[in-house]
């Protein structure tokens, strides 16, 4: 056997005993562990500026409609639309109404939630409990129950036998409505808008969870359909 031979030979032996090293440690190694898993950004909570308030405030046209501006200056401004550290500990997502301090809350990813104040009516006290929004509407027809006519009678022309209300800035269910069901059955109980500016962070004689409607038109688009949402009595 020629020197060349050998040689040739020996390298071939080496390299094949290094490739086996080489994938025996593939096999085995496992990488890294306990790699720590990105946490979810949290999202900046700034107070809104006098010219944002402006403008988030501000007459907006909407669906054929105009919306008149809201004098924000004279709503207790804890109740305007504004996001916090998210105090609900649901998941995000999660529609929460708080309804002994008049807030509602859409939990955001990374430990935060959009805020609005609210008013709660007679109705909106009458539920509790988790349940799905299964039907979102924008600019409603208002279709008195059976139950409210009973009360008020001079309503029966806005009976559901009727047709109810048509749509528009004096209707009270608002810009925007958001139907909740449980066990897919209606509860009856509603987010919606109102033009009653002054009703936000009151109880007030009628209707379930009212908003400013340039804020119904917000929280409708930031919350899907079938969100779940839980509310607090």
């Amino acid at each position: 056997m020629t020197s060349e031979l050998q040689l040739s030979r020996r390298a071939f032996v080496i390299g094949s005993v290094a490739m086996t090293a080489t994938l025996a440690g593939c096999a085995t190694n496992t990488g890294p562990k306990n790699v720590p898993v990105p946490e979810q950004v949290r999202r900046p909570i700034v107070p809104a500026t006098e010219a944002e308030l402006q403008e988030r405030y501000a007459a907006v046209s909407d669906g054929g409609h105009l919306i008149p501006a809201i004098p924000y200056q004279q709503i207790d401004p804890k109740y305007y639309r504004q996001r916090v550290i998210d105090p609900t500990g649901e998941k995000p997502g999660t529609v929460v109404v708080n309804t002994p301090e008049r807030f509602l809350y859409v939990v955001e990813p990374g430990g935060t939630a959009m805020r609005y104040g609210v008013g709660i009516g007679r109705d909106g006290f009458a539920w509790q409990g988790e349940g799905i929004i299964h039907w979102r509407q924008p600019w409603p027809r208002w279709k008195v129950p059976d139950e409210m006519i009973a009360r008020q009678p001079s309503l029966k022309r806005f009976s559901v036998e009727n047709g109810g209300m048509d749509p528009g800035v004096k209707n009270p269910l608002g810009a925007r409505a958001l139907y909740i069901f449980q066990n897919n059955q209606d509860t009856l109980y509603r987010l919606h808008g109102s033009p009653e500016w002054q009703s936000i962070g009151k109880a007030t004689s009628s209707g379930c969870v009212r908003l400013i409607n340039q804020d119904v038109i917000d929280l409708y688009t930031r919350v899907p359909y079938h969100a779940r949402i839980v509310v607090h009595q």
